[in-house]
């Protein structure tokens, strides 16, 4: 759960990691636009450098249904 007042990071995602380029504790879904912590972020593409809140919205992505 975030915080009132939470900032959203801005993010470099790589292959098997990410760099955080500007503090905060979350980042949003490009599928639902859901808040995602930075801790709980797993999903991600690096080609279009966006992050996903579960491997649904990845896969809706990579289908284009998103």
């Amino acid at each position: 759960m975030l915080e009132p007042g939470s900032r959203e990071a801005k993010i470099r995602y790589g292959d098997a990691d990410f760099d955080v380029i500007s503090p905060g504790s979350f980042v949003r879904c490009a599928v639902t636009g859901k808040p995602i912590p930075i801790d709980e972020l797993k999903y991600w593409s690096v080609d279009r450098q966006e992050a996903y809140v579960d491997v649904a919205a990845s896969v809706r992505r990579e289908q284009g249904l998103a």
